[in-house]
């Protein structure tokens, strides 16, 4: 009687052992059948927190193998964000360009936005002819879309016009659906719960 939880534990090990080496053939199968290699435009959208976040991660992710970084913030101003701190640590390769004049409600001014979208965007295209770059951020540009301060149609063809290889990451809610047909990868931020609903201000290290 004693042995039984012993012959009891093995068999559940033995078929833990066979699912996984199921899986695991499945699983590489599925990898080894993967052979395509190609510049990705790749989209965080939705209302939830942690869209531009997630972007700095995979930038972190790419300064990490010694490749070059340029990021593109829309609207935002230049703040003083813990993200932009740590990344300019990898000054010799990473170019920042905060070109935002503040959020639409606060510049209220909608010629003054497209103004400043403009000359985002020029500094984007200028990133998408580099070949030294490996990854173009474009903070909030879903949101300029949004409001239309630049057409999508030529945002689009700039960006399918990059260097062969490059990656562009995208940012910002209300991703259009001709943005999102165009992704390789798009992820949406969901909202279930956020602090600020229950009056917890922004606070360092965690929205900025």
């Amino acid at each position: 009687m004693p042995d039984q939880p012993r012959e009891q534990d093995a068999t559940a090990q033995a078929r833990h052992r066979e699912k996984m080496q199921k899986r695991k053939k499945v699983q590489d199968q599925e990898v080894a059948s993967k052979s395509l290699e190609k510049g990705l435009l790749m989209v965080n959208t939705g209302p939830g927190k942690g869209k531009s976040t997630a972007a700095f991660g995979m930038a972190l992710r790419t300064l990490g193998y010694g490749k070059r970084v340029v990021v593109v913030q829309f609207i935002k101003g230049a703040w003083d964000t813990g993200e932009r701190r740590a990344l300019e640590r990898f000054d010799d390769l990473v170019e920042w360009h905060a070109l935002g004049e503040g959020f639409t409600w606060e510049t209220q001014d909608r010629e003054r936005d497209i103004a400043a979208c403009e000359r985002a965007w020029a500094v984007a295209r200028q990133a998408f002819a580099r070949p030294d770059v490996a990854l173009v951020v474009l903070d909030e540009l879903n949101v300029a879309l949004r409001y239309d301060y630049l057409p999508i149609a030529q945002v689009l063809a700039d960006i399918a016009a990059r260097t062969p290889g490059q990656h562009v990451m995208v940012t910002g809610r209300n991703a259009k659906a001709d943005m999102m047909e165009a992704a390789d990868l798009v992820t949406e931020m969901g909202l279930i719960k956020h602090h600020f609903k229950n009056g917890v201000k922004a606070q360092q290290g965690v929205e900025f």
